[in-house]
């Protein structure tokens, strides 16, 4: 339930309807069908996804690693699917083995930087001891483990890890929001930010000002992998439609090269937009489970929070409107300075210390700029109509998506329904007809698969 505060400032800060219509001149509103992307995939069956993950961790070595030594089991904050089960799977092997494992967050500075903060967002994902069968011990506490050669950066790492006889983290590879790199997200970024906890990523963020992350990563990686005993890593590649579709066991001296080559992977198949040119981008919601940055960079092309980083060629969009956030992101709007509308929901929603303390502690503030906020889908859809030149009803290219990670289905205007007709990669669902609105509000759901 939202505060009373957030709806003070919601309603303080939203402009009326009647005011953005009669400042725009009430243009006419374009039809909207659907239409979906035809993609080919190859998911691991969920039941499967555990016995696979048993079988990656049997790719690394515990040679070194003592009899019932403790294995710590870095999990981070992201919504990667069939999470608990692949965590079970991996302490499953582990315990198999002969040895003790633990599960410890490697999330930087997320749920609001606290011991019990971290263990909830782990409880959300479906990580908690019952399920994956193993001790979770949740600390924000740090400790050096070294400097940088050149810069003599600290390098810290989370105390519970670093007591550990062996560590393994467990993360997805995927293209990361902030910047492109030879690894971007992944087993790296999670040892050098993610088992950092708060002062870690701080760190990390605060240099990349000037040092770049690109640069940052591996120096940093490689300097963890010589000062802890780091056994490997277990990467999972998601599909297009977000399902598992690659658990790899990887050994330490494939950290980047091997990284490097399931990251070229992940970025062959992730979901992005059929067009390269769009005039409007509806967002149904953002949130931090959908991308760090609540709506993910390298889908809409912009980077206005970044440091020191250039945006994605493509696509190239005028204007995006944002409707709301995602429950599980409980109120943090990172990223929402990426819009140019949002709903009065959103202020409604927001958490404004949980927010600030993320963009402070990845030194993007920026990024959590409030665009002008309207009272209903029918202003913003009026006032980015109005906002993007001399384009006629007819020819005007508008979609709408349920946020960045779903993008299978789409409401399309009628010039993008007619071009999905002549692509063998698209697929009309349903034909053009009039926006509908309940009281200002987009009357049609979400499409989410």
């Amino acid at each position: 339930m939202q505060s009373e505060q957030s709806e003070g400032a919601a309603n303080h800060l939203s402009v009326p309807e009647k005011t953005v219509v009669e400042a725009c001149g009430d243009p006419p509103l374009p039809k909207l069908g659907v239409i979906e992307q035809v993609w080919d995939t190859d998911p691991i069956s969920p039941e499967d996804t555990g016995d696979i993950a048993s079988r990656a961790v049997r790719e690394l070595s515990f040679e070194n690693i003592p009899d019932g030594g403790e294995i710590a089991l870095g999990v981070g904050s992201r919504g990667i699917a069939n999470l608990s089960t692949i965590v079970a799977g991996v302490v499953t092997e582990v315990s198999d083995a002969g040895y003790e494992p633990f599960v410890f967050p490697a999330m930087g500075s997320h749920g609001g930087a606290t011991d019990e903060g971290q263990r909830g967002m782990l409880n959300e994902l479906g990580v908690t001891e019952e399920i994956i069968g193993c001790e979770i011990r949740s600390s924000m506490d740090v400790v050096e483990v070294g400097r940088t050669p050149n810069r003599d950066v600290p390098v810290v790492a989370d105390a519970n890890a670093v007591d550990a006889d062996a560590i393994i983290p467990i993360n997805r590879v995927k293209p990361h929001t902030d910047f492109d790199g030879t690894v971007e997200s992944g087993l790296s970024k999670m040892l050098v930010i993610g088992m950092g906890k708060q002062r870690g990523a701080q760190i990390a963020h605060k240099w990349a000002v000037d040092w770049s992350f690109q640069r940052m990563i591996p120096e940093i990686t490689e300097l963890l992998l010589d000062s802890l005993p780091i056994v490997g890593g277990v990467a999972i590649v998601e599909d297009q439609y977000d399902d598992t579709t690659l658990i790899e066991g990887v050994p330490p001296s494939g950290f980047l090269d091997r990284e490097a080559e399931l990251l070229e992977t992940a970025y062959n198949i992730m979901p992005t937009f059929p067009f390269d040119e769009l005039d409007i981008v509806v967002f149904d919601r953002q949130g931090k489970e959908i991308s760090g940055q609540g709506i993910d960079t390298n889908v809409i092309g912009r980077r206005v929070f970044s440091i020191n980083e250039p945006a994605p060629e493509k696509p190239d969009i005028k204007r995006i409107y944002t409707r709301g956030l995602t429950e599980k992101t409980h109120g943090n709007a990172m990223g929402v300075g990426s819009a140019d509308i949002i709903h009065e929901d959103i202020v409604a929603e927001l958490n404004a210390q949980t927010t600030l303390i993320n963009a402070l502690t990845a030194s993007t503030i920026r990024g959590v700029r409030l665009p002008p906020v309207v009272e209903t889908d029918r202003a913003g859809l009026v006032a980015a109509l109005s906002t993007i030149g001399v384009v006629e009803s007819d020819t005007v290219r508008p979609v709408r998506a349920a946020d960045s990670m779903h993008l299978h289905q789409l409401y399309a205007s009628p010039a993008l329904v007619a071009e999905a007709r002549e692509r063998d990669d698209l697929r009309v669902v349903e034909e053009p007809q009039p926006i509908e609105f309940e009281n200002g509000q987009f009357a049609k759901p979400s499409l989410v698969d």
